[in-house]
């Protein structure tokens, strides 16, 4: 039967981190890493901020509540995000300004002027802007070490160059091998898998949930120049760029989904192409020449919402996934509701009933 554990987690990266971090201290936890180490799919490749806009209205208390963990824990520094919009684009702009000011999100409409003072260079047709003040830039790898520090120190036990094989649940427990052999057996087995976690679910003998993976690149430029390290996260309101500064240089994303099956993602020419020439779009800088590129994996629901909780159907079966581009800034508050719903605790800062897997049906 192998070693027995309370809660088995399939995934190192943020979102396994997190929930190990806040189990280690309520039973033995198996935290079970295809990878020789955790974070190397999508949480060692985010190029991750805190925007309270990002990911939808939906999306906001999760990331509001997660807010004063990251700056209580130092892992936050102050970005600012500004949203680009054309004049045809003027009014879907505003309405997104008014729905996130009405949720309050702090927010500053901006005039040519105001914009060109924050992104030199800007080309000319790029009339209207809107302020997020409170974005930061997130320490991913702090978080995720903090978080696997935690659970260490709380007798986790980390388990690399563990693939999942097959689980079978059987008079309360599952059985849980592993592709090398290993085997151990789990009250509960909470599939954050990112990208795999409907292949997870199939391999436990639980109906997937229809979990897209999508490729999301990214480049590093040098521009010529040191970029200003005051530049804000600039996107475009119709959501094909983003960029931002790092060290000197520049981070830029097409804002990308291509669809991809779970693998070791890497970046398309193309898609790189397309990143660069979209920038060349917004200002007139120089583009001296590329220096890195890389690509990850964003996994998205049927309904772009994240799941959490137990399966209907599943006995003991924990859906932890779905956490798209906002994982890493929605993290901490995600890891307490669901350390809530697994240990059957009632309250919370967010309430659990939007993310539950029953609503697939």
């Amino acid at each position: 039967m192998g070693e027995r554990f309370e809660f088995a987690i399939v995934g190192a990266g943020i979102a396994g981190a997190s929930l190990a971090a806040g189990l280690a201290g309520h039973g033995r936890v198996a935290l079970i890493e295809a990878e020789d180490r955790p974070g190397y799919h999508a949480t060692g490749r985010s190029a991750a901020f805190w925007t309270e806009s990002y990911g939808g209205p939906m999306v906001f208390p999760l990331t509001a509540a997660s807010g004063p963990f990251l700056e209580r824990h130092g892992l936050v520094t102050p970005r600012g995000a500004l949203t680009l919009a054309r004049a045809d684009e003027a009014a879907g702009l505003e309405a997104f300004a008014a729905e996130f000011e009405g949720l309050g999100v702090r927010v500053e409409r901006l005039d040519r002027a105001q914009i060109e003072a924050r992104v030199p260079g800007l080309r000319a047709e790029w009339r209207h802007g809107v302020l997020e003040p409170d974005c930061s830039d997130i320490d991913v790898a702090g978080l995720h070490q903090l978080w696997l520090g935690q659970a260490r120190r709380g007798g986790a036990e980390l388990l690399c160059r563990a693939r999942l094989a097959r689980a079978e649940r059987s008079n309360g427990h599952w059985r849980i091998e592993l592709e090398d052999g290993r085997s151990l057996s789990a009250d509960v087995l909470i599939n954050a898998a990112g990208a795999w976690a409907d292949d997870v679910a199939v391999r436990c003998g639980a109906r997937p949930l229809g979990m897209q993976p999508l490729r999301r690149t990214m480049a590093q430029l040098d521009c010529g120049k040191r970029v200003p390290d005051d530049l804000p996260l600039t996107l475009g309101f119709d959501g094909s760029f983003y960029f931002k500064p790092e060290a000197g240089k520049l981070w830029l994303s097409p804002h990308d989904e291509i669809p991809s099956p779970p693998c070791d993602a890497a970046p398309d020419e193309i898609d790189v192409a397309q990143a660069i020439d979209r920038f060349e779009q917004v200002v007139d800088w120089p583009v001296r020449r590329l220096e890195h590129k890389w690509a990850g994996l964003r996994t998205f629901s049927p309904d772009r919402l994240p799941v959490y909780g137990f399966d209907p159907a599943a006995a003991g079966f924990f859906w932890f996934a779905g956490q798209g581009g906002f994982g890493i800034q929605t993290a901490p508050a995600a890891a307490e509701l669901a350390v809530g719903l697994l240990l059957g605790q009632a309250g919370g800062a967010v309430d659990p009933a939007p993310f539950g897997p029953a609503r697939f049906g």
